[in-house]
């Protein structure tokens, strides 16, 4: 089965937590502390493998987990990082956050690689937090929290050629005579659902991929029929095969068919109609196809070449094999950047990072004052509250982030109820 659009979830491996030891070491009577730091979470990794031709592997499994980093230990051994998660991806794989769709990564290439989802660091023993004002602390810190991450995965092809037409003008045929692709053919509608590839080599000796693509009809921009499932897969095309029905079987008038299909790629908005285009005369063996060559000629432009061919008869084959490997060849350096602020792998973008101290307070039902914020978020989880040391350490990070000037500032007073996440505090003056 043929899948081209996943949507996962995405759990990166939490670091190891760090510990509290201390050195006990006969003849060495001020050992000092020698707690671990703990090992860094695994990160999911998304890496391109150019046998895979489909997402089918996400179609049952939705959910991936990275291990966790291990415990730090006594004698300052540090706990061992988790090996990361590597997820298996077929080339032309695009990563898209699903909560405000911005593309993560774009993975072309054999062997490309994407950190999708962050493992988090160890936590800190408390051998990290000697000071000459506190030389033998008794608080060590949990490890950072993995990053979680819903994404969206979807596959265009990188074909080389796609064959874009109404349904049934012999997309399919003509990619089956000219490669070993065995597509479903039939004289109905829609018989092609999912795209096929084929790999074709002309007479002298030049290969490339073609694919025939699902029937493209009017209004697919906007998602009628098969809609933007066919269109996403063009994207990655270098050159646009335009295959049109000249014996008019289906009612159609051959100029209509063309004008509408061009519409359609340009709607997209995808820099469709820059791509070189060649205009393939489908069914040149039925009657009166000639005649309609010949009106379909006169209402386009001057300079525009349009191939006759027969996949029945197999006339002009060649012909056409040739011009398409010729126009290949005058357009290797194509981008396919989506769109301007796309970020690929391969391509860094810095933008302006807000700050992540800021935090926001809010009440509850029951007068509690709730404080939220990634980085008061973050302080929580790395926090060991078994540890009166390590409390009062997160009481004076809370302090210097300004939360207990905003609790003031927002009424609250000795023994009211302050939450964090699952915790609960006393404000206390």
């Amino acid at each position: 089965m043929f899948v081209d659009q996943v949507k996962i979830f995405l759990k990166a491996g939490d670091g190891g937590n760090g510990i509290t030891a201390y050195r006990r070491e006969k003849y060495v009577p001020f050992g000092g502390p020698a707690g671990g730091d703990g090992g860094r979470g695994a990160s999911v990794v998304f890496e391109v493998d150019e046998g895979l031709r489909t997402l089918m592997d996400f179609r049952y499994q939705r959910q991936f987990k990275a291990k966790k980093g291990e415990n730090g230990q006594g004698s300052n051994m540090h706990g061992k990082n988790a090996e990361d998660l590597v997820l298996k991806v077929p080339p032309g794989t695009t990563i898209k956050n699903s909560d405000n769709e911005e593309v993560l990564a774009d993975l072309i290439e054999h062997g490309q690689r994407a950190v999708v989802a962050k493992g988090g660091r160890g936590g800190r023993g408390n051998s990290r937090f000697a000071s000459p004002k506190n030389p033998a602390p008794d608080f060590s810190e949990n490890g950072e929290p993995g990053e979680e991450i819903e994404v969206t995965l979807e596959l265009k092809l990188l074909a080389d050629v796609g064959l874009v037409g109404f349904p049934s003008v012999g997309k399919s045929t003509l990619l089956s005579i000219v490669s070993k692709a065995k597509p479903k053919i039939g004289a109905y509608h829609f018989t092609t659902i999912q795209p096929n590839l084929g790999v074709v080599t002309t007479p002298d000796q030049r290969s490339f991929v073609m694919a025939d693509l699902p029937g493209l009809i009017e209004g697919a921009s906007e998602g009628v029929g098969l809609g933007h499932q066919f269109l996403r897969h063009v994207e990655r095309t270098k050159v646009i095969v335009h295959v049109v029905d000249m014996s008019g079987m289906e009612g159609r008038d051959p100029f209509d068919d063309y004008v509408t299909i061009n519409k359609e790629l340009t709607a997209y908005k995808q820099r469709l109609d820059e791509r070189p285009q060649i205009i393939v005369a489908n069914k040149m063996d039925m009657p009166e196809s000639q005649e309609q060559l010949e009106l379909f000629k006169a209402q386009l432009d001057s300079d525009v070449t349009v191939i006759p061919i027969s996949s029945y008869t197999r006339e002009n084959i060649d012909q056409l094999l040739y011009e398409i490997a010729n126009t290949l060849e005058s357009v290797k350096d194509i981008d396919f950047s989506l769109d301007e602020d796309s970020v690929g792998v391969n391509r860094v973008l810095y933008k302006h990072t807000p700050s992540q101290d800021k935090f926001e307070i809010t009440r509850d039902d029951d007068g509690a004052y709730v404080v939220s914020g990634n980085a008061i978020e973050r302080m929580f989880k790395m926090t060991d509250f078994n540890s009166d040391p390590a409390v009062r350490r997160f009481a004076r990070q809370m302090r210097s982030m300004g939360i207990d000037d905003a609790l003031r500032e927002r009424g609250a007073e000795n023994g009211d109820i302050v939450r964090i996440l699952g915790g609960e505090f006393e404000f206390v003056e």
